[in-house]
């Protein structure tokens, strides 16, 4: 898989238009299209950019790890309990986009729903 399609993988992933990502990291809608259409690869210049705006690495853009597999490995390759699912590593980039008071709000829901699944058990 090339760079491009891998952003375009990562794009669909997070819901995020073409051209809300092409403004946010300072290109033309077009040249997006271009990488799509002429399957092309971004100049390395805008490498950093794309990084942020998408929330990987350099390396996963440019290598497909963690991006090409149905897991992501946040500890380490030899580390198998520390693979977490695409759908988990959403979830969480999903709460680091959120204002503190909400991912309060969200704590405080995750642990009554832990309560009521505890006094269920009894």
């Amino acid at each position: 898989m090339i760079i491009s399609e891998r952003i375009f993988k990562i794009l669909k992933e997070k819901n995020m238009s073409q051209n809300a990502f092409a403004k946010q990291v300072g290109l033309a809608s077009s040249t997006i299209s271009d990488w799509k259409t002429k399957k092309t690869n971004p100049s390395a210049d805008k490498i950093m950019d794309i990084c942020r705006v998408l929330e990987v690495t350099p390396e996963q853009l440019l290598t497909g790890k963690g991006i090409d597999e149905d897991f992501v490995d946040v500890m380490g390759e030899d580390k198998v309990e520390s693979r977490i699912s695409q759908a988990d590593m959403r979830i969480i980039q999903d709460i680091h986009g959120m204002k503190k008071e909400q991912r309060n709000r969200l704590m405080k829901y995750i642990e009554a729903l832990k309560q009521i699944e505890a006094l269920e058990k009894l």
